[in-house]
């Protein structure tokens, strides 16, 4: 054993004698932004291979498991398959992994955030590994959020490998996220406005190429190994017509109602599975719920690309196949329901992969319920006779459904413009899906103020947006501005020992606390200016005579914005700092947040 640990810290000492090396040749001969851009390629190649790798291993478990299934009759074993894979996923995540690896976007915020971009190590595989079991098996959930956390991840590793510092290695792990994104949709211009719009990273001169190269690089490789196909099959029989932009809107509008129902069920589900202590019932809670839905609705089953690429080719029959409602197929009024129900129980399946113990993303189900949402807004008009004179074009509005939702859901209007034309050649429809995307966005912003993926770390004033000022408060800790060299007193001491306290110190406030170092006030230097030479009050006078509140008390750990207001408020330049439980910590100063304000901004800034 002995021998064997002996070896292992060997090898560790030659593998960091190495990188020192490597260090010190690239500190000699490469610049960090020109080292930076050799790495985005790096990274960019290595996403593109995870994306091709994820894909692969997702679509060979679910042909595995579902080659014998009848088309025409309801399967039993969509009962058992989704529950299993949640099951793996959750046993591997829970006493392999042992760590949490869900909501990979949000995960990539917060460390950005809060993290200063480090992510763990074995997020670049364990992720990737979860999400082809979870969605496999039928997962009801996409690959698109795990394989941004993987390629973010990669990016994170090889920017720590070689010392980077916090705002280049910010720039790598956002070129790891477009690439990954680039990668599993073939859309490298996507993957770039993903990462400025979602992960709120500018788009600056020193930004700008890293990410193109690391974006295009994922693509690039993806393409070498599975051929130039889009990812969805599209092609666009009917032409777009100037007259039909009135309804355009309209989708808009109910494209950004769906984005808010999305969003709305999601963190309502979120917060069910939360209040579920135990892991176990929660996962019955989920098996529960994904099994009975997939059974009644396959369509649920999974990804869902099979749907989407079916309604994009006019086809709503085939949403029938492997159905109970086989038999209904040729009914109109049988595909409004089936549309309809698919719309507004994706998210619960989604939520119920998640919950019970899965891993996925919600990328891909907002672009399966964009286009059951435009395709039934489309099918709906075409059905009660709206539209007079040449029928509206199912194919057409359900490309133009899956720009909508996804704008609504993520907030990402650019993204979702650039993503439905990039990832099924439907650049001829670029003006209505601009339309869609914008009203969309608008209409869900109306109700919810953040996209899907930002909402988590908002609501604990963590998250990052593209405003300096609160970017820096954010990425800006209160523990880092507390001062406590504040000499404290008590309430039943006397002037004269204040006095000599005073004499001991160099500040001119003196926080007063109780036996218990509770806050009780503070005693100001000029307030007893005037008495503190007169030695006929020394023993007269005691602190709790001529101590004062002060004008707000501030919790340790709340966020800089909230400090800031308070600050604000009550016009101070000094507020005392308290634990939840009122014991005192130190002060907080305007002067001291506006130093450590100046070196966060030069630290965070590119250029």
């Amino acid at each position: 054993m002995e021998l064997n640990n002996g070896k292992a810290g060997a090898t560790r000492n030659k593998r960091s004698l190495w990188i020192l090396k490597l260090l010190s040749w690239r500190g000699r001969h490469v610049s960090e932004p020109t080292l930076v851009v050799i790495l985005a390629l790096l990274v960019g190649a290595a996403a593109g291979l995870a994306a091709v790798l994820l894909k692969w291993l997702i679509a060979t478990i679910a042909s595995f498991l579902t080659s014998r299934a009848s088309i025409s009759d309801g399967n039993y074993e969509y009962l058992i398959y989704p529950v299993l894979g949640i099951l793996i996923t959750g046993l591997y995540v829970r006493y392999v992994v042992r760590d949490n690896i869900s909501h990979g976007v949000t995960r990539v915020l917060y460390a950005i955030a809060l993290k200063k971009s480090r992510l763990k190590r074995h997020n670049m595989y364990a992720s990737l590994l979860s999400s082809s079991v979870t969605i496999g098996f039928g997962g009801s959930v996409g690959a698109e959020g795990p394989i941004v956390f993987t390629g973010a991840s990669i990016g994170s590793y090889l920017g720590q490998l070689f010392r980077l510092s916090p705002q280049m290695l910010m720039m790598l792990v956002g070129c790891g996220a477009a690439a990954g994104l680039a990668g599993i949709f073939k859309a490298p211009i996507a993957g770039v406005l993903f990462t400025v719009e979602v992960l709120m990273l500018d788009l600056t001169a020193m930004s700008v190429m890293p990410l193109i190269i690391a974006s295009v690089a994922g693509a690039t490789v993806a393409i070498l190994f599975t051929g130039f196909d889009v990812e969805f099959l599209f092609s666009q029989s009917e032409p777009f017509a100037a007259a039909r932009i009135p309804l355009v809107m309209a989708l808009g509008v109910f494209t950004g109602l769906i984005s808010v129902y999305f969003n709305k069920v999601m963190e309502t589900m979120e917060n069910l599975f939360k209040a579920i202590s135990s892991p176990w019932t929660r996962f019955a809670v989920a098996a529960v719920i994904l099994s009975a839905l997939i059974f009644f609705l396959p369509p649920l089953y999974g990804e869902g690309y099979d749907g989407i690429n079916s309604l994009l080719g006019g086809d709503v029959k085939a949403l029938f196949d492997r159905s109970p409602f086989y038999s209904h197929r040729d009914s109109a009024m049988w595909a409004i329901v089936l549309l309809a129900m698919l719309c507004l129980t994706k998210v619960f399946a989604t939520s119920a992969t998640n919950g019970g113990g899965g891993v996925g993303g919600t990328f891909a189900p907002s672009l399966y319920v964009g286009c059951m949402a435009g395709f039934l807004f489309a099918f709906v008009l075409n059905e009660a006779g709206v539209v007079n004179g040449m029928p509206v074009s199912t194919k057409n509005f359900a490309l133009m459904g899956m720009a909508g939702v996804m704008a609504g859901v993520m907030h990402a209007p650019l993204t979702a413009i650039f993503l439905a034309a990039e990832m099924t050649g439907g650049y001829g429809l670029f003006l209505p899906l601009l339309i869609v995307s914008v009203v969309s966005y608008g209409t869900s912003r109306l109700f919810t103020p953040y996209g899907i993926y930002a909402r988590r770390l908002a609501q604990r004033g963590e998250l990052l947006t593209h405003q300096k000022d609160q970017t820096v408060l954010t990425l800006l800790k209160m523990d880092s501005v507390i001062e406590t060299d504040f000499i404290t007193v008590r309430p039943e001491m006397s002037l004269k020992e204040v006095v000599d306290v005073i004499s001991r110190s160099h500040r001119n406030m003196f926080p007063v606390v109780d036996a218990d170092n509770k806050l009780l006030g503070v005693v100001q230097l000029d307030d007893i200016r005037n008495i503190m030479f007169r030695p006929d009050l020394y023993r007269r006078l005691f602190v709790n005579r001529f101590m004062s509140a002060p004008p707000a008390k501030l919790v340790v750990g709340a966020p800089m914005e909230q400090v800031m207001k308070q600050f604000d408020d009550t016009g101070a330049w000094n507020l005392p700092v308290v634990d939840s439980e009122g014991h005192y910590v130190g002060f907080v100063s305007k002067s001291k947040i506006f130093n450590s304000y100046r070196q966060v901004l030069k630290h965070y800034s590119y250029d």
